[in-house]
């Protein structure tokens, strides 16, 4: 009896195995389907421009107050943390540059990303996620217009555009916030901040910087769809599929910011 009650649950516990591997296969799929579509479907005919400026009005400009804030908030923090350890060193007054190569490589793509992450990619999933229980994306189908096009790729440029121009903001916002604190707290003068926070800063920084934004915002977007437009279970699956966006949207956030550090590192 032992010996099948043993049998029973490795069994089950290798069909569970397989379902979650296969559900995995199932995703990725769908991932990359949604992204292929919204990809290519950016450059086709009708553009839909009214809405594309919409999203980009709801993503960049609607979000710009929580960007900044934690920005300069981050900024703030990190010149404290950075100058009270370096002084014991005797080099806090190179806080301008390891805040300003902090910042604009790594820090500041990847924590205004994550809020644009749970901000946006949650609203993109919980409203096509209600228009699809609801029955409107089958509506739109039938009076001949393509969802894909008109409602995800649009989110889908405005994001990839908007999402860069947050984070070069918050950058700078950072790097103001960083210099209050310099000032006042630190004993740096504006000049010597700015000089060494700007000599160390190399052309290869801002490009990485400015790439990562880039590539997080085309991963938001197509989760966040992906999510949305395969809802079920009404109200509840539209919860449920919005919790999954934001969680599935961070953690593709850390592992691209890792391998495009690596292969931006190995391409110096």
């Amino acid at each position: 009896m032992m010996g099948d009650e043993a049998n029973v649950h490795r069994s089950s516990g290798l069909k569970l195995l397989l379902r979650t591997f296969s559900d995995l296969l199932i995703h990725i799929h769908g991932l990359t389907e949604m992204f292929g579509r919204s990809l290519g479907l950016s450059f086709i005919r009708p553009f839909y421009i009214r809405e594309t400026l919409d999203q980009m009005y709801h993503i960049g400009v609607k979000s710009l107050s929580i960007v900044l804030m934690t920005s300069t908030f981050t900024g703030l923090v990190l010149a404290l943390q950075f100058g009270h350890e370096m002084a014991v060193y005797g080099a806090k007054m190179y806080t301008g540059s390891v805040l300003g190569v902090s910042i604009v490589r790594e820090l500041g793509p990847v924590i205004i990303s994550l809020v644009v992450a749970g901000r946006v990619g949650a609203g993109i999933t919980a409203e096509l996620g209600s228009m699809a229980v609801t029955e409107q994306i089958d509506a739109m189908r039938a009076l001949g217009t393509n969802p894909y096009k008109k409602l995800a790729a649009t989110r889908f440029i405005a994001l990839t555009i908007m999402l860069p121009i947050l984070v070069a903001i918050g950058d700078t916002c950072g790097m103001i916030g960083g210099w209050l604190v310099s000032i006042t707290s630190l004993g740096i003068s504006t000049d010597f901040y700015w000089t060494l926070a700007i000599r160390y800063l190399e052309f290869s920084d801002v490009v990485a910087g400015l790439l990562k934004p880039f590539i997080f915002g085309m991963s938001i977007a197509t989760i966040a769809c992906y999510l949305g437009f395969n809802v079920t279970g009404g109200t509840k699956g539209v919860g449920e599929a919005t919790t999954q966006s934001v969680v599935l949207s961070s953690i593709m956030i850390f592992i691209l910011d890792f391998l495009i550090t690596k292969v931006t590192l190995g391409a110096i």
